[in-house]
């Protein structure tokens, strides 16, 4: 009983460390993967074998870590080396490409294709925030697309904060279509071996219903928040997109490196090369691009987030080695009396409130090992209780500020250059979406699936 009790005090207080934003994140999920092992698995399971199970080093030498024949999942226990490995190599290359301007120059093309009309790039800002985001990492798509649009707002007179709280909604919700477009899909798809093409046949298929249904409803609600009533006309703004780019050449074989991954990505089930696998060799082949600033590349990596990782699979490891994920999952089984329908519901909206307040990436960390359980008990599958908690926690994050990385990014971005956004004004606009995009996604679930 000591090490359970343990184990969850040191979970909460963990959790309650990161929502109070005093400490930085990975000293937090450090410093309580230390004390899991020693007061978890140390002195209340003395069991070395947990620490094994649990630090997982060991998968890495095998062969099936980088190479399967057929995909076979990985083992939810314990530290999930094929997502931090997959995000630190995803991370290098969207330095590469940042270095060489890609970014910039993508939304000053779009720009000069709707010939600079605040409303059309409005819309296709959106869009384009949803794509990107299903391939990189939404926080590095909402730094460049927000301080893009404040520099085209200014050059256009029109107001960049509903541009930029619609360009953050459709980073999350692109997110949740793909396996590397969010860190918890990330983390679902390497725990529970499902692939890219998984994914976009599934929560992409809802994500892409739901980004229809959203342009629409900001189209309507805030089209006429944008234009300031000041006109410019285009004719008078002569920019070349193309003097952006810092480096051509460099230019042209990152963005062959950026589609070589999406098709690795798409084709890895068939393939056998697991995502560590492609992480790395795309990191190889962009540090060997970038020649003598494969250091400058190096050292803008974010080692605290991939730290950040290693601490929770610990901290995490330590209630699913003590039974208490089990015992959650009996709670919800529990709850919702055995019926699919309540349980979907349960793990869709719980997943959404929970990830609204706190960060996404611990509770879809920790939710893994309860619907593997669920599933073996229930009836219900795993694959349906996967999209439901990729879906809930990728959507239920964009309801507030603090819900997920890429909402504090633009937010941030936002104020530096002096367009200051609000708890009000961002939840009357991106709550009610939210909201709307939950309940798409129960319908979907609930006629595909059940």
């Amino acid at each position: 009983m000591f090490a359970e009790i343990v184990a969850v005090v040191i979970f909460i207080a963990m959790f309650v460390l990161i929502v109070s934003e005093k400490i930085e994140r990975h000293i937090i999920t450090l410093v309580c993967a230390a004390l899991t092992i020693i007061f978890v698995f140390g002195i209340g399971l003395h069991s070395l074998t947990a620490i094994d199970e649990t630090l997982n080093v060991r998968s890495i030498f095998t062969t099936s870590f980088w190479y399967q024949a057929g995909e076979a999942s990985e083992s939810s226990s314990g530290i999930n080396w094929s997502t931090i490995i997959f995000i630190a190599g995803m991370m290098i290359m969207v330095e590469g490409m940042a270095m060489v301007g890609f970014f910039r120059w993508l939304c000053m093309k779009l720009a000069k294709l709707v010939h600079y009309k605040p409303i059309p790039i409005f819309v296709t800002f959106m869009i384009l925030s949803a794509c990107l985001a299903m391939f990189i990492d939404s926080i590095t798509v909402i730094l460049f697309l927000a301080a893009c649009t404040v520099e085209l707002a200014r050059m256009l007179k029109f107001n960049p904060i509903p541009v930029i709280l619609t360009e953050i909604f459709c980073a999350n919700l692109g997110g949740s279509s793909t396996m590397c477009g969010d860190p918890p899909n990330i983390i679902v798809g390497t725990s529970l071996g499902y692939t890219f093409t998984d994914f976009i046949t599934n929560t992409g298929v809802i994500a892409g219903i739901s980004l229809i249904v959203v342009v629409i409803f900001f189209y309507f609600v805030l089209r006429n928040k944008i234009t300031t009533g000041e006109k410019i006309d285009p004719e008078s703004l002569d920019f070349d997109p193309a003097s952006v780019i810092t480096d051509k050449k460099k230019f042209v074989l990152s963005t062959l490196i950026f589609l070589l991954a999406v098709v690795l990505l798409v084709t890895h089930a068939m393939t056998g090369l697991t995502v560590a696998m492609i992480g790395v060799g795309i990191a190889v082949l962009t540090l060997i691009v970038s020649g003598k600033n494969f250091l400058t590349i190096l050292k803008k990596v974010d080692y605290k987030t991939l730290l950040f990782f290693v601490g929770l699979f610990v901290v995490v490891g330590g209630l699913e080695q003590t039974g208490i994920l089990e015992l959650l999952a009996g709670v919800i089984e529990t709850l919702s009396g055995g019926n699919a329908y309540i349980m979907i519901a349960i793990i869709l909206w719980g997943s959404a409130i929970a990830s609204a307040f706190i960060d996404n990436i611990p509770f879809a960390a920790t939710m893994i090992p309860v619907i593997s359980a669920l599933a073996e008990t229930s009836g219900v599958p795993l694959n349906v209780m996967a999209w439901t908690l990729s879906l809930g926690t990728d959507i239920g994050g964009s309801a507030t500020p603090i819900g997920a990385s890429a909402n504090v990014v633009g937010i941030a971005v936002a104020s530096k250059e002096g367009y200051p956004i609000s708890w009000k004004k961002y939840c009357t606009v991106l709550a009610p979406a939210t909201i709307i995009v939950l309940v798409i996604s129960m319908a979907c679930i609930y006629l595909r699936y059940l």
